[in-house]
């Protein structure tokens, strides 16, 4: 985890890293930020291609089964086609010649697209394989710490985060409005990224059976600033004031912008939305699925707090799955919804019908 930890951070700082397949080496770079075709070409020895995911060529009419694909690219291509690849919404006749010839990939591609979905963002790597001649070259560079070298396998798995190594890192008891009787308890995940608390409200020891709880992801638009864009907000503050209601319970609100693609690019799909998609088609245009989340640090957050045994705040069919899966008893849902206003009901409908949200009550009340 270490070295993938890092090479996260050297990939948001806009350098490249290698990933390392059983002995084949790719020198990999994110398309977001300042990447050079030439430069990393030039480094490697070899012409770069471009990885997208599924979603992404899905987006562009491309049907794929595996998860993401490499286009390898023209000497002549302009950054302008490499971002139009990448996230522009229509598909311009320019590059149609480089859709043409889409090629599988192997485990190191693989890895370096999930490193971007990773490190937030938009999931699109240009990788080089390393040549014999550049050898010499990344193996000094390897040496000297220039360059990082990471296992593709690690890369692979490193979406899901490291199970198990979460840390509680520090707490104190923070009066609410709807909870005056609350603590808070923060978390942090190996890499550093990701900071989740989980907000405790009531006292433990007077808790008798499932424990209440909301898993809440961060919405900065919405649960800060009031966004009309989303319920999230108001959602939030629901849970709070039902947990306390239910005789005290946890409100975990974890880190994941934006369904899990982060708040970039969140605002990049929203700019999309404007344009008329719905929100699961706007995060397809970026190159994401459905819902990028990753319920683990969840599960983690339960087994620190002695937590086994839930009553579930949701709407989500999903999260309830996830716990199950993670060993925690969710012996019961109980819905929880926000307003529906003008310049939500497309985003909610869209939750419903495209993500299997249980909204029906709430959306039929504006029919």
């Amino acid at each position: 985890m270490y070295h993938v930890e890092r090479a996260i951070f050297d990939i948001r700082r806009g350098l490249p890293v290698v990933i390392n397949a059983g002995g084949q080496r790719l020198l990999v770079q994110a398309l977001e930020g300042s990447a050079s075709v030439e430069t990393l070409a030039q480094l490697a020895g070899e012409w770069p291609s471009l990885i997208l995911t599924r979603h992404r060529l899905a987006a562009m009419g491309v049907t794929l089964a595996e998860e993401a694909a490499r286009l390898p690219l023209s000497a002549d291509v302009s950054t302008h086609e490499l971002h139009g690849l990448a996230v522009a919404q229509t598909r311009e006749p320019s590059i149609d010649k480089l859709l043409d010839e889409i090629m599988p990939i192997g485990s190191a591609e693989l890895g370096a697209v999930t490193l971007m979905r990773r490190a937030l963002l938009i999931p699109a790597a240009i990788c080089a394989f390393v040549s014999k001649e550049a050898s010499a070259t990344i193996d000094e560079q390897l040496s000297s710490g220039k360059l990082l070298e990471v296992a593709a396998k690690d890369a692979e798995q490193c979406l899901a985060g490291a199970p198990g190594m979460l840390k509680r890192v520090s707490e104190a008891d923070i009066p609410l409005e709807d909870a005056a009787d609350s603590r808070f308890v923060l978390f942090r995940e190996p890499d550093g990224l990701r900071e989740h608390v989980a907000v405790v409200i009531g006292r433990p020891e007077k808790w008798e059976g499932a424990v209440p709880l909301r898993m809440h992801s961060a919405c900065l638009t919405g649960d800060l600033f009031g966004s009309l864009r989303c319920d999230c907000g108001e959602q939030l503050r629901n849970a709070v004031a039902d947990i306390k209601a239910m005789g005290g319970g946890v409100l975990l609100y974890l880190a994941q912008e934006g369904r899990g693609i982060g708040l970039a690019n969140k605002l990049r799909a929203y700019t999309l939305q404007d344009g008329g998609l719905d929100t699961v088609d706007a995060d397809q245009v970026l190159g994401f699925g459905d819902d990028e989340r990753q319920y683990a640090v969840a599960v983690d957050m339960l087994n620190a707090l002695k937590i086994s045994q839930v009553q579930l705040l949701t709407n989500n069919p999903l999260k309830i799955e996830a716990l199950r899966s993670g060993g925690i008893d969710v012996v019961s849902r109980q819905a929880l919804y926000g307003s529906v206003t003008d310049h939500n009901q497309r985003y909610l409908n869209a939750k419903a019908t495209r993500g299997g949200h249980l909204l029906e009550d709430v959306l039929s009340n504006q029919r």
